[in-house]
């Protein structure tokens, strides 16, 4: 099936969760411990939030005198005009508005998708002249190996006459792209198809609407989900604002690279009393700070649980966890679709299987850059616990079977990526041919590239082993390709 398919392919090169103020419910254990305690070791920036520092009792008395020179008195109000982005007014507004810090996923959902001012919505952030850059940017082959990915499934699955293809997060739909014109020539896998666009950003919508030359289907009763038809195979496209708003009732495939790391994270950081939420403030120079909370907050119920899936030994070692409670739930989600309406999922990202811990990073025209700097002007990103994931399928549904994950060398390796270099190899000019080499060796190489001759500094480096892939399906369909 696999040769057949590369071989058949086109020869053709292209060119998120709250913040909160929680006091300490009775049950939780001393594991988790609210007392007071000095401030973190290991990081000089961050302080403790402590909202009983300053409350002291006296005894009675004709007058009253308090002490205030202890406590912190915000800046006079000032009617200059501020400096500060919208982003970061209103990020000030909701720590003010609340009274205390937020959590790190609160500010990095509203640094991602604030509807005015986040980081996804209306830009383009893909690419060369972008912040970063995505594996379907590099080469054509990266999708057209996932096409033939959801194709094994979709025969897998007995060739239903329909069957939902949804892409989680697409980008530019440049994935989506190549997996149909790889495809293009399988007239009963494309037919079958119906392509749903989960993303947010109005802005990203238009360019998959020009990737996947779309035109709009005049005659629609529905103006939330925008309908259209992909003039490369005559595949119907939706576009949707979360996956629980695609149609169930038909099987379903699911594709996920690089959405679950965009997803909010909250950090733990380990202190004296216990783990300790990490969140984020606004310092006396009205500047962002991190702090860490007083008390448990509601994500410590979701510390706990992913402890309880790790090894003892393993939480010992660590000083920060993050723990990801969306993942969590998206996962239960696409486990619970997979298990009433058949089908499964392909997740690709960079991370861990295994607890991770202080990974959060921002990312600005390709360089890292401080998280808490001009919010809503770099990407924010952090490692998949894929551990996790699997975890969370296996509790969401006994009728799902999760496999991997294993390096995207390996997946790609097994899907026949070497034979469709070779077969494209054949019909390029002399610089696509360079294009498609350094683009593989980005997909499937670990470090810098052994051929490159050009300058040190754009040495194409290799992503094979960082990034991990994982399936989940549904068990009456076995193990998909290439996890047996």
């Amino acid at each position: 099936m696999l040769r057949r398919l590369l071989l058949q392919a086109p020869t053709s090169c292209r060119r998120l969760s709250n913040a909160y103020h929680y006091s300490a419910p009775s049950h939780l254990p001393r594991f988790f411990s609210s007392s007071s305690s000095s401030q973190s070791p290991n990081s000089s920036f961050i302080e403790h939030v402590d909202d009983n520092a300053n409350h002291s009792t006296s005894p009675p008395s004709a007058a009253v005198s308090v002490d205030r020179s202890g406590l912190y008195n915000p800046p006079e109000h000032s009617h200059e005009p501020s400096s500060d982005s919208e982003l970061v007014k209103h990020l000030k507004g909701i720590i003010k508005f609340r009274g205390g810090p937020i959590s790190i996923a609160e500010y990095m959902e509203e640094v991602l998708t604030n509807p005015k001012a986040g980081f996804y919505i209306n830009r383009d952030v893909f690419g060369a002249e972008g912040d970063f850059i995505t594996s379907p940017e590099v080469s054509q082959m990266f999708g057209e190996m996932v096409g033939v990915w959801a194709m094994c499934l979709w025969e897998q699955m007995g060739q239903p006459n329909k069957v939902n293809l949804v892409e989680l997060g697409p980008g530019r739909g440049t994935l989506m792209a190549d997996l149909l014109r790889g495809a293009s020539k399988f007239k009963n896998f494309t037919e079958s198809l119906q392509i749903h666009m989960v993303e947010c950003s109005p802005t990203l919508q238009k360019l998959q609407h020009s990737n996947l030359k779309c035109k709009d289907e005049d005659n629609t009763d529905d103006k939330v989900n925008k309908r259209s038809v992909s003039t490369l195979t005559g595949t119907p496209v939706t576009w949707h604002a979360a996956l629980e708003q695609v149609p169930s009732g038909l099987p379903t495939i699911i594709i996920a690279h690089e959405f679950y790391d965009a997803l909010p994270v909250h950090q733990f950081q380990k202190a004296s009393r216990g783990w300790c939420e990490k969140m984020v403030d606004v310092a006396e120079d009205s500047s962002f700070r991190f702090v860490l909370s007083p008390q448990p907050t509601p994500a410590t119920l979701f510390l706990m649980k992913r402890c309880k899936w790790a090894a003892t030994e393993e939480i010992a070692k660590l000083d920060h966890i993050e723990v990801c409670p969306k993942a969590m739930e998206l996962t239960q989600t696409i486990a619970d679709r997979i298990s009433s309406d058949g089908g499964g999922a392909l997740i690709i990202d960079y991370g861990l299987n295994g607890v991770v811990s202080d990974s959060l990073q921002a990312i600005r025209k390709h360089k890292f850059v401080d998280i808490l700097d001009n919010p809503g002007s770099a990407d924010l990103s952090a490692y998949v616990d894929f551990a996790s994931i699997r975890h969370s399928a296996e509790e969401a549904s006994g009728d799902v079977s999760v496999h991997g994950p294993m390096t995207q060398s390996q997946f790609l390796g097994s899907l026949g990526i070497n034979f469709r270099l070779d077969a494209l190899l054949q019909n390029c000019t002399d610089d696509q041919a360079e294009s498609l080499r350094t683009g593989y060796w980005r997909l499937v190489g670990e470090g810098e590239a052994p051929f490159w001759e050009g300058p040190d500094e754009e040495a194409p480096i290799g992503m094979g082993t960082r990034y991990l892939a994982m399936a989940i399906v549904n068990k009456r369909q076995g193990a998909p390709v290439p996890f047996q």
